[in-house]
């Protein structure tokens, strides 16, 4: 498995301390989050490194669904500062969300998803880099947290998926989301079954043999010393 983390991870440290600590500890990907306090797009240090760049992109306030055109239209256009960021870095796949709903009704879930798949392939079609849709947890709010959609968004629009295991095991169908075709790579992080806990590995009750199906795992915690315990975890089933 090619093994990275989030910078989350080492919240506030400069990107070159960030850039030396996964190659000290023999990582060999790297996801930039996306957000305001940790993320300025004129930072280059992640160009031109030997480790793949990922980048999630940024999520608060944001909703590419939204059915609020103005919030929709900025949501959007945030995905494509990210995306111009991510040529200047050479990075390999922009992370997003699937946006949601604030009202919890069938038609608007419905109508909200195709305006997800019309911001979706505005993005797809206007960047190289590949434009990779997150599964979301479990809650009717959330679009993205059924197969049968995250192929749909696929299907229409010909991006790419980033398979989130703990949203999956929040799911009860995580390895159904780990057997979708073009998956960029999987964010790996561990939680109760029920909430998006986003604790160490082995700590909650995901499977730890459904990641022996991962190609390119991101270890999605907010904690370095926790991303070294995953990583020991990965490394023990992985033997």
């Amino acid at each position: 498995m090619k093994l990275g983390f989030t910078t989350l991870a080492m919240f506030t440290r400069p990107n070159n301390d960030i850039i030396e600590t996964a190659k000290k500890y023999e990582f060999e990907m790297i996801e930039i989050l996306g957000e305001g306090p940790f993320f300025k797009n004129d930072n280059l240090e992640f160009a031109n490194t030997d480790l793949e760049i990922c980048i999630h992109a940024p999520t608060v306030d944001l909703n590419i669904a939204s059915l609020n055109t103005g919030i929709r239209k900025e949501s959007v256009k945030q995905m494509k500062d990210a995306l111009d960021y991510g040529k200047k870095i050479n990075a390999t796949a922009l992370t997003i969300h699937p946006g949601q709903i604030g009202r919890n009704e069938d038609r608007i879930r419905r109508y909200a998803l195709e305006l997800a798949i019309e911001s979706i392939g505005e993005l797809v079609d206007y960047s190289d880099i590949v434009v990779s849709v997150e599964n979301m947890p479990e809650r009717f709010s959330f679009l993205g947290n059924k197969v049968e959609e995250l192929e749909r968004i696929q299907n229409e629009t010909g991006c790419g998926l980033t398979i989130d295991v703990g949203h999956g095991n929040t799911c009860r169908n995580c390895e159904e989301f780990l057997d979708l075709k073009n998956i960029s790579y999987c964010h790996l992080n561990d939680n109760n079954g029920v909430k998006d806990q986003h604790v160490t590995l082995g700590e909650g009750t995901l499977d730890l043999n459904l990641l022996k199906k991962v190609d390119k795992g991101i270890i999605e915690l907010n904690n370095f010393d926790n991303v070294l315990k995953s990583k020991e975890v990965i490394k023990n089933l992985l033997k």
